[in-house]
């Protein structure tokens, strides 16, 4: 059981007229005094925004342009390390040929084809070498490398900003390799 009466029940609170009145006319007060020093602040800083803008701007276009290289290279490169493991793939394929020699050069040829056909369109003036020789760690295997490489130097992605052109590499170069068992040649 609750000793209070109920809300309904309760008397209203008197409020007290002139307090609300004095708090009133008070910030009336202060706002008449401030505005003046108000309005001549704004006029002061009125072309500060753009002044500001204008400094900042041209550094957070850089980053900004640095940034989209970049990612644009990076994407470049991812595409000749596919294109690349994809010619390596395809010179395990058997191609018809009457000795061990003639067999390897075709497979070479097709890893170049398949390689260069597989690269990207932004990139596709990527040039392809194979090399047909023996493995490093197995002398009796025959190993075939893909080399696929993109002269960004003459074919830059995007154009390059004076400065961002010291960073950016001149080529770029995509390597692999698949050793070929001498039994199954030809």
């Amino acid at each position: 059981m609750s000793l209070r009466p109920p809300l309904a029940h309760r008397p209203p609170v008197p409020r007290r007229a002139e307090h609300t009145c004095h708090v009133k006319r008070a910030t009336r007060v202060m706002h008449a005094m401030h505005v003046p020093h108000a309005t001549r602040t704004m006029r002061m800083q009125r072309g500060v925004t753009a002044i500001e803008f204008a400094l900042v701007f041209p550094l957070f276009f850089c980053v900004f342009y640095a940034i989209v290289t970049f990612s644009l290279i990076f994407v470049a490169q991812q595409s000749l390390t596919l294109a690349s493991e994809e010619g390596a793939r395809a010179a395990l394929n058997y191609q018809k040929a009457n000795d061990v020699t003639a067999a390897v050069n075709l497979r070479a040829a097709a890893a170049c084809t398949t390689a260069t056909n597989m690269v990207a369109q932004m990139i596709s003036t990527a040039t392809c070498q194979t090399a047909p020789a023996a493995c490093s760690y197995q002398p009796s295997m025959t190993c075939i490398g893909v080399t696929l490489t993109y002269d960004y130097a003459a074919h830059p992605l995007i154009p390059n900003l004076p400065l961002l052109g010291l960073v950016l590499p001149d080529n770029l170069t995509s390597t692999a390799t698949v050793q070929l068992n001498p039994v199954n040649i030809l």
